[in-house]
């Protein structure tokens, strides 16, 4: 398959997560151009920088490991780092500079809290396997979430029901940014942790509630 995308076109790899999370959200931060800090975003951001060194390399136990890789993908359409990879001596690995043999690369995501009910996390971390698949011409079969909270690291299997839904999220964010377009979203609990929730303005997604009568709550409120 041939790519689809130039570089110019490539949108942010970390974006499917969010796209998953909310298509509102989603395009508040990546057509909008509009982000809010939280304690939720701002946990995250010192899990990563713990682990993100993009000049550091070790290696244990005949693993090497790296981090901060950057990736890309120009038949999906992404670009963004993954913050680990690890690379394993294997049959159906690939070469690796300065190195004996042949090492199949495992992408590891760090995430702050715990493993979810819906497949945001898998999601993000399969197309980071694709971008290093499509990268080093190899086949990935599984990766790692490690989550803050648990302090344990989850195997994820790369189904073919997890990849055709990247690719379709795939297909279906470039549409939304190509037309510049933020759609419009049911509120749900997910909405109270939200970090865009004062940009958002959740309660003005539902049909029953105005702008005159959403303004007349919050003045109730203080």
């Amino acid at each position: 398959m041939k790519p689809e995308y130039t570089p110019d076109e490539l949108l942010p790899l970390s974006g499917i997560q969010h796209f998953l999370f909310c298509r509102r959200q989603w395009a508040l931060i990546h057509v909008e151009r509009q982000w809010q800090e939280n304690v939720l975003t701002v946990e995250g951001k010192l899990l990563h920088k713990r682990v993100d060194d993009p000049f550091f390399t070790e290696t244990r136990s005949g693993t090497i490991i790296a981090r901060s890789v950057p990736v890309a993908s120009y038949i999906l359409g992404f670009s963004g780092v993954c913050d680990v990879v690890e690379f394993t001596k294997s049959p159906q690995g690939v070469k690796l500079p300065g190195r004996q043999g042949l090492y199949l690369p495992v992408p590891v995501e760090y995430k702050r809290g715990k493993p979810k009910s819906d497949p945001v996390d898998e999601a993000q971390l399969c197309a980071q396997a694709i971008c290093l698949e499509e990268m080093l011409a190899v086949s990935i079969p599984r990766g790692y979430l490690y989550y803050g909270e648990t302090r344990h690291r989850v195997e994820v299997e790369m189904t073919t029901e997890l990849r055709t839904l990247v690719k379709q999220m795939a297909v279906e964010m470039h549409a939304y940014f190509q037309r510049g377009y933020t759609p419009r979203v049911k509120t749900s609990r997910a909405c109270q942790s939200c970090s865009l929730a004062d940009i958002c303005l959740p309660a003005l997604q539902e049909k029953t509630m105005t702008a005159s009568q959403y303004i007349r709550q919050q003045l109730e409120k203080d």
